[in-house]
Parts: C-alpha cells; structure tokens; sequence
C-alpha cells in the first residue's frame, strides 16, 4: 500500500475535495470561514501539503453541507472508476 502524502488515492481524494467545493459555489475564503479556519489553510489541505484527518475531513463535509457517508459513498466511486481503468 503506497503511504506517501501524495498517492494516487489521496490526490483522487483531494481533487473530490477541491470539486465539492466548487459545486457548492463557494470560495476556499468562505469555507474557510465555516471552518473556522484561515484560507491558508484551506488551500494547504487541497494543495495536499496538511493532510486531512477524519476529524477534519468530517468538519468539511459539515461546511460543504454533504454528510461523511456520501462523501465516502463518491470517493468509493471514484476508487472504482479509477481502478476500472488500469
């Protein structure tokens, strides 16, 4: 299993991140703003230089109004479609 920051899979992960966002039409300022965070630190989460964590990654999914379970549910898609073209 690849652990590197910048696997194949977390990048997948990222890249749904970062397309959430923009189709809940806010900026990485706004989230930023629900999370209570700077917007620093947003981009750092999607550049994939801070990792998101669990905790984390739930907060997102509060701020982007999705529930962890469908985040999970479109990342697993995703997985598969990714797989399905190796």
């Amino acid at each position: 299993m690849e652990k590197l920051l910048f696997s194949r899979n977390y990048k997948l992960f990222l890249r749904l991140v970062v397309d959430l966002r923009k189709e809940a039409g806010i900026t990485q300022e706004q989230l930023a703003k629900r999370l209570g965070e700077t917007q620093s630190f947003v981009s750092k989460c999607e550049r994939g230089e801070r990792r998101i964590d669990i905790v984390e990654l739930a907060a997102f999914c509060k701020a982007l109004r999705i529930s962890l379970p469908t985040f999970v549910a479109k990342f697993s898609t995703a997985l598969d479609k990714e797989l399905s073209r190796k």
